[in-house]
Order: structure tokens, then C-alpha cells, then sequence
């Protein structure tokens, strides 16, 4: 199980086709602070339909975007 998983469920259950959480909305999801090692799980976010648009560090928000 990935320490990602509950945020990737919530982002596949969430109804939206592309939208943008704080890193901080991320933690309170996923359970973990996010760190450096998400670049590396970003690409499980696949198997749950979505991708990882744009991560922007000066305004701390990462874009999720739904696969087509």
C-alpha cells in the first residue's frame, strides 16, 4: 500500500475533472506530510485515472488533472 493511497481514492471519488489542493489539504487527506518522495509517487495517481498537472512551490498547491 502506497502512503499516498487514501489521497489518490479521494482524488478518483471526488467528481472533479481538474483542480488544485495545498500541500496542506493534501496532508490532511493522504495522513502524511507531503515531502520530496511525491515526485516519486505521483505516478501511481495514474491508476486512479488522474495525473499531476502543475505543482507550484511559491503558492504550495499541486493541480490534478483526470486522464481522458
Amino acid at each position: 500500500m502506497s502512503k499516498y493511497e487514501h489521497l489518490w481514492k479521494w482524488i478518483r471519488d471526488n467528481g472533479t475533472d481538474s483542480f488544485k489542493l495545498t500541500y496542506a489539504e493534501i496532508e490532511e487527506i493522504a495522513g502524511v506530510p507531503i515531502d520530496h518522495s511525491f515526485l516519486k509517487y505521483k505516478k501511481e495517481l495514474l491508476e486512479y485515472g488522474f495525473c499531476v498537472g502543475n505543482i507550484s512551490m511559491k503558492e504550495e498547491t499541486v493541480m490534478f488533472q483526470r486522464v481522458k
